[in-house]
């Protein structure tokens, strides 16, 4: 390995800006990092190995036999890829299957729409259910409506998500409408796709039903089907909609959280925890969500090893099971790890897509901020903007935050994430090597430079209090 000094690198003398000298980087150390930085972006290998899931797995869902395929493929190229060490970790939850999926509207103008079942919604009765529109800018709005105006229908919410910063305010009436419908009379729901495209593609994604409530069937509809509809209503006739769904419970099912390390020369049982979730929605072949978070993980570790780059510490890369129908792979590695807190050094999760990434956050102890700012350093020649130290790792890793893991955000500019998630177009040739290669070295220079830190980040009781 040649390290190459950038003019990017802090000048001389950096380490003696803080009191305290055994808590920055060494002036070697920042050299070998903005090395990693600048080779790493011609020649890591997050591109290819999502090509290789894409093609030779392609959609993963939970409980399906395309998230067997994906286990046994992330277990092979773990190896291939020259990891220390491969192991899985078991994942059980109720497995759900999707079945055949109609719409049309019935009256007062005959159209077929293009709808998708949402995840874990029942199915309707063998002749479908048909009923009158009734329509609802949000979840809020319905839930304000008198059951008079809802009993016997079906209600569809238009909550038309206009960028990536609304999924929060718009999400709760996928996850939640059905629930809520149901407290009204309705017979079903289909609400307007979470998404900010235009095409005729609905976005699936999990619903959840509240105990006290009848289950009604849930579906959403494209984004261009719903603005139809809404101009049919506008019209002042009853709108009837035909709905046929047959999708069910499938019992329990058990996947594997697919782990691959690098195990470091010195605190080899302490390690940074990076990865991303193996499983995928079955209507595309899950390329943005999130097999570029698994292959951009992948890559930024197996480039440190492959170059012979040998941290302190371990890193660890682990591809969660069934993120998308309830954040089950990240239960169940807090449950597993529980009483292993405090061995991880840093945690951060890549799933926004392919990148690049945008901004990178913390949330260490105070006496490792010092070394937070030389991290930036290295990384603002990516474009890369400093955060606060009140980092979100990402969604499977958020209950490690909780229980006290010292965490990272490395925010991924998402602002055409939304038009494929989800949905059928979410396939590889939406993928481009430059955002997907700078996302990778992104974390390469992360990982390592938290791996070799000479200090803890201050993962256990310490943060464990910060966060509540």
């Amino acid at each position: 390995m040649t390290l190459l000094l950038s003019s990017a690198l802090v000048t001389p003398g950096f380490a003696n800006d803080s009191a305290n000298k055994s808590v920055v980087f060494t002036e070697k150390e920042m050299q070998t990092a903005a090395w990693i930085r600048d080779a790493a972006r011609a020649d890591n290998m997050s591109y290819k190995i999502l090509e290789s899931l894409t093609t030779e797995v392609g959609p993963r869902m939970a409980g399906s036999p395309g998230d067997a395929r994906a286990v046994a493929w992330a277990e092979a190229k773990f190896k291939e890829l020259g990891f220390d060490k491969v192991w899985k970790e078991p994942v059980t939850f109720p497995a759900w299957k999707r079945g055949v999926e109609k719409a049309e509207i019935t009256a007062p103008f005959q159209q077929p729409l293009v709808i998708t079942a949402l995840g874990n919604t029942v199915a309707t009765p063998d002749q479908g259910i048909t009923a009158e529109l009734v329509e609802f800018a949000s979840l809020k709005e319905m839930m304000l409506a008198p059951s008079e105006r809802i009993r016997g229908k079906i209600v569809f919410i238009n909550h038309k998500m206009q960028s990536s910063n609304e999924y929060g305010l718009v999400v709760p009436g996928r996850s939640k409408g059905a629930s809520e419908a149901a407290r009204k009379g309705a017979v079903a729901i289909v609400i307007r796709s979470v998404g900010t495209d235009s095409h005729r593609f609905p976005h699936t994604g999990v619903m959840t039903y509240d105990a006290d409530v009848a289950q009604i069937p849930a579906a959403a509809m494209s984004n261009s089907d719903a603005d139809m509809v809404a101009r049919m209503i506008k019209r002042g006739k009853p709108v009837s909609l035909k709905l046929e769904i047959s999708a069910s419970a499938a019992g329990s099912y058990t996947s594997y959280n697919v782990i691959g390390e690098m195990t470091g020369t010195e605190l080899p049982n302490e390690y940074v925890l990076i990865g991303g979730h193996l499983d995928s929605w079955d209507l595309g072949t899950g390329a943005i969500d999130d097999g570029a978070g698994c292959a951009i993980t992948m890559a930024a570790a197996e480039f440190i090893k492959r170059n012979g780059i040998k941290p302190k510490r371990s890193i660890r890369v682990v591809l969660f099971a069934n993120e998308e129908q309830g954040l089950f792979g990240g239960k169940a590695y807090l449950a597993a790890h529980q009483t292993q807190i405090s061995k991880i050094q840093a945690a951060a999760e890549a799933d926004l897509g392919q990148g690049p990434v945008t901004k990178m956050a913390s949330f260490v102890r105070a006496e490792a901020l010092p070394l937070v700012k030389q991290m930036h350093t290295v990384l603002a020649p990516l474009g890369i903007e400093p955060g606060d130290n009140n980092a979100f790792p990402g969604p499977d890793m958020g209950d490690l935050r909780m229980a006290g893991a010292a965490s990272f955000g490395l925010a991924l500019k998402a602002d055409d994430y939304f038009n494929l998630h989800h949905t059928p177009d979410d396939t590889f040739d939406k993928i481009e090597p430059a955002r997907i290669n700078q996302a990778a070295t992104t974390y390469a220079v992360f990982a390592w430079m938290a791996a070799q830190a000479p200090i803890s980040f201050g993962s256990g009781v310490e943060l464990l209090k910060a966060s509540k």
